[in-house]
């Protein structure tokens, strides 16, 4: 991307992030002496901001900001990053992801170096991993309930205290299994070190093309998770009545689903654009945040 692309970039801050307002004064000042503008959601300290550099924020609802924005960072863990990527939309936004402290998966960049990334991509000079998400779509009859897109997970699971369920799983038409489990995961290889993982599911490269279904505390222990191509059409059907049982998408939305309902996941047909770091190594990622060798 050529230097006079970046000529807006909007700013997802995490709530109650203590240090967030001392580097937003320092991005704002920085993104005026190079004539960018700034986009905040309106959760965003504008006032104090404002008041304390001069600068004027442009505050957009976050159904325009993909819309009106060349990249957009983020302040904050993964979980932040993981909502900005539902609220994309259909915009391949490129997004970085900056910590204050912990390594994460997704947001790989320390405080300490984001004025010196930003540089390198006001000069052109980093890269974009594509990350599959996921169209999700629930269904109850004829009607649909919702549509949403999820980078991470699509979870059917039971409450605390209904007991084990039973959910059809079908693979471009074809019947795959009758699960009796505690619920089903379909995962994406970015949500592979999520639930996905403490449900027993494997480690999946983040830039494979592939998705992974994976039954949560199944009855017959022989159910194992099943790795698929992505271009799969995969489709869930809820059997138990009589249950609460809910549908989560990447662990920050949910709904009660009823006996009958049919989830249907596919590919989006966006993905993800997450700017990395030079010199990444998701295997440095993975020793720090799973112990290995420890």
């Amino acid at each position: 991307m050529a230097q006079s692309v970046i000529k807006s970039i909007g700013v997802i801050v995490k709530p109650h992030q203590p240090d967030a307002l001392e580097t937003l004064c320092a991005l704002t000042s920085w993104m005026s002496e190079r004539d960018i503008v700034f986009v905040g959601l309106p959760e965003i300290e504008q006032e104090q901001i404002e008041h304390n550099t001069g600068c004027k924020i442009q505050v957009l609802g976050e159904a325009e900001m993909p819309e009106r924005v060349d990249l957009i960072l983020v302040l904050g863990g993964d979980g932040t990053m993981i909502a900005t990527g539902r609220m994309l939309g259909d915009k391949q936004v490129p997004v970085i992801g900056v910590n204050y402290g912990g390594l994460g998966y997704l947001a790989e960049f320390p405080i300490e170096e984001l004025f010196p990334a930003l540089e390198a991509i006001l000069d052109g000079q980093y890269q974009v991993q594509q990350r599959l998400m996921l169209s999700v779509e629930l269904w109850r009859g004829e009607g649909l309930v919702t549509r949403s897109r999820v980078l991470n997970d699509v979870v059917v699971n039971k409450s605390a205290l209904a007991r084990i369920i039973e959910i059809e799983a079908y693979l471009n038409q074809q019947f795959v299994n009758l699960f009796r489990a505690d619920g089903l995961i379909v995962t994406t290889p970015t949500g592979s070190t999520a639930y996905n993982l403490s449900a027993g599911g494997p480690i999946i490269f983040p830039s494979m093309n592939a998705m992974v279904i994976t039954p949560i505390c199944p009855f017959t222990l022989s159910n194992r998770p099943i790795v698929v191509p992505d271009d799969s059409v995969i489709e869930v059907h809820l059997i138990t009545k009589n249950e609460e049982v809910a549908l989560t998408l990447d662990g920050q939305v949910g709904f009660s689903l009823q006996a009958g309902d049919r989830i249907l996941i596919r590919k989006s047909n966006t993905a993800f654009h997450l700017v990395q770091p030079p010199n990444r190594n998701y295997f440095e990622v993975l020793r720090n945040k799973l112990k290995w060798g420890r």
